[in-house]
């Protein structure tokens, strides 16, 4: 057996192939040994601790987990965003999303959004280098009492601004308190025109809901449900949202009260849109993501390691 080797040289041929970036071969010349022998002695160095490699991966993705999600879900991408020091994971996550939508767009589609917090961080991040001879539509209505920051009319403005396209307001609530101004509101013909146009989008972004938190439970708000139109909801078990509208653990939609009273594309039309792209970010959106892919209303996701990790462990308990 050959005798154990000083750390000492150990460290040595490290350096010399680590860090001045010697071959093995010019390794064994500068310490007049074998290449086989330089072989060993890197292997040694690692086993001992000598040598510590660290990969830095600046994609800032979990490639594992994506790889996870494609297969259990049949997506045809998973973007996740991996925790970093300084940037927190759901602006990460929209930085990736943001990414994603720039190298796929070109000139003569249609992108269409809805609005969330997670949604609003990738369009934030969207930068492009040329204009995109696109048009940005609205899938629901926009105008509302809720928080600018989960609206959706500013950030339509606010992406194609960013990629230097056309875009159409939908001059409409989200949420209305009554089915038939819903259906008046619906047939005025600016209106009509808008959410035809988005039903032929080519890629659709939409923000995840988590039913009780957040944006969704503002929704409820704004319907004003009777208590027996909200037991009608809550009896369904809703567990997430898109574009206001309510869906279980299986993505099936709910057509009650709350479901009459949206003004925008419906779940059955939504899945008709070539690529649907979810964006959610927290622990907390989890059941709401899971019923989106189970329901197929999605063909990617773009999440942190929370909600990834949320969601295929929930697949797992309840398979």
């Amino acid at each position: 057996m050959p005798p154990q080797r000083d750390d000492s040289d150990l460290a040595r041929a490290a350096r010399l192939y680590f860090i001045d970036g010697l071959s093995q071969k010019e390794v064994a010349q500068e310490m007049q040994t074998t290449r086989s022998n330089v072989s060993r002695m890197l292997t040694a160095a690692r086993a001992r601790g000598v040598v510590e490699i660290r990969i830095h991966d600046p994609s800032g993705r979990d490639d594992a987990l994506e790889h996870q999600l494609v297969e259990q879900f049949g997506l045809s991408e998973a973007l996740v965003a991996r925790f970093e020091p300084g940037n927190p994971s759901d602006r990460r996550a929209g930085e990736l999303g943001a990414q994603w939508l720039v190298d796929r767009i070109h000139d003569g589609q249609r992108v269409s959004l809805s609005w969330g917090t997670s949604l609003q961080k990738l369009v934030w991040a969207v930068t492009a280098d040329r204009s995109v001879d696109v048009e940005i539509l609205q899938l629901v209505g926009g105008l509302s009492p809720m928080s600018t920051a989960i609206t959706g009319q500013e950030m339509l403005r606010e992406l194609a601004v960013r990629l230097g396209a056309r875009y159409r307001y939908l001059h409409s609530p989200a949420v209305l308190d009554r089915a038939e101004a819903v259906e008046l509101l619906g047939a005025e013909a600016s209106i009509a025109e808008a959410l035809a146009a988005a039903r032929r989008s080519d890629i659709a972004l939409v923000g995840i809901g988590s039913f009780g938190h957040g944006s969704s439970e503002i929704v409820v708000e704004q319907m004003r449900l009777s208590p027996e139109e909200r037991a009608e909801l809550l009896a369904a078990a809703p567990v997430g949202d898109i574009c206001a509208r309510f869906y279980d653990a299986d993505g099936r939609s709910f057509l009650g009260a709350a479901n009459d009273r949206v003004l925008g594309i419906t779940l059955d039309e939504l899945r008709e849109i070539p690529t649907v792209v979810g964006v959610a970010t927290g622990r907390e959106k989890a059941p709401g993501l899971l019923g989106a892919l189970r329901g197929g209303l999605l063909d990617v996701i773009c999440c942190d390691v929370p909600a990834a990790r949320g969601v295929l462990e929930m697949a797992r308990r309840y398979s």
